[in-house]
């Protein structure tokens, strides 16, 4: 097994990279920072552990297919791909936003996970099988009156989400949106927003989670939004106890003001 972490230097990346390793998954590590990212492969590697180093900024899709290429010559072929890496804008409303800002958050959360997704999906649909995580953000699902650009990048991979399930499903493929609540990192620790909080989201739970995703067992929650700080593995496999999922269950879908208004009715999805 072989899983590739985006933004794994630091934070939710390095959380997940390290709980993967411990899985026995060989992990390849992807980011930009590559003293952090080593820091990071010596610790899996004292614990006996196996990974791979790939300096890269997402935002070049040369530079992500290189180092995917890199990744998987050194470990093999890609069965979990966690796009993690991502950053967030200033906390304002969209007419005082800095556009170079704007524009950076959109290239690293949005673009960037798709260099990493054209780079690692068609191994996995040419071999019948593979397991995409999006980290997506309950602010992606919501509206939202600061960062704009943040929300819309989240909302937009929630989305992509949905597309890889209904392109993929049939060739093997399986996606998931995971928004792993407020964890303490540095990104949350500079917001004004999360000054004074204290009721944050433990990283453990999507570590959890993305560990029952690579085994497969929550696969009949494809194209779905996942939220550790309500969901969980257990609560997830209660839930399809009680029989099939709705087909717009915890889909991205517009909600009609009434049932005289066709949009957001009659959703059929693929699967």
């Amino acid at each position: 097994m072989v899983a590739i972490v985006t933004g794994a230097s630091r934070g939710i990346g390095r959380a997940i990279a390290l709980d993967l390793a411990a899985a026995g998954f060989g992990v390849g590590l992807l980011a930009r920072n590559g003293e952090r990212l080593a820091q990071v492969a010596a610790e899996i590697r004292a614990a006996g552990g196996e990974c791979a180093v790939a300096t890269a900024d997402v935002t070049d899709a040369g530079g992500a297919a290189d180092a995917v290429t890199h990744l998987e010559g050194a470990l093999g072929p890609t069965t979990l791909l966690v796009n993690n890496a991502g950053r967030i804008d200033a906390e304002v409303p969209l007419w005082e936003a800095d556009v170079e800002q704007w524009r950076a958050v959109i290239e690293t959360n949005l673009i960037g996970s798709f260099h990493v997704s054209r780079a690692v999906v068609p191994g996995m649909v040419a071999r019948g099988a593979g397991r995409v995580v999006e980290l997506a953000s309950g602010a992606g699902a919501r509206d939202t009156v600061v960062t704009s650009a943040y929300t819309d990048s989240k909302a937009a991979l929630l989305r992509q989400v949905g597309h890889l399930h209904e392109a993929g499903f049939d060739l093997g493929l399986r996606a998931f949106g995971l928004a792993p609540g407020v964890v303490v990192t540095d990104m949350t620790s500079s917001m004004r927003q999360h000054e004074g909080r204290t009721d944050f989201t433990p990283v453990e739970r999507t570590c959890e989670m993305i560990r029952a995703i690579a085994t497969g067992e929550l696969d009949a929650f494809s194209g779905c939004y996942l939220r550790v700080t309500y969901d969980s593995p257990a609560s997830l496999r209660a839930r399809l106890e009680k029989g099939a999922l709705p087909p717009s269950a915890r889909r991205l879908l517009i909600a009609p003001w009434g049932s005289d208004d066709p949009h957001g009715d009659g959703f059929t999805p693929v699967r």
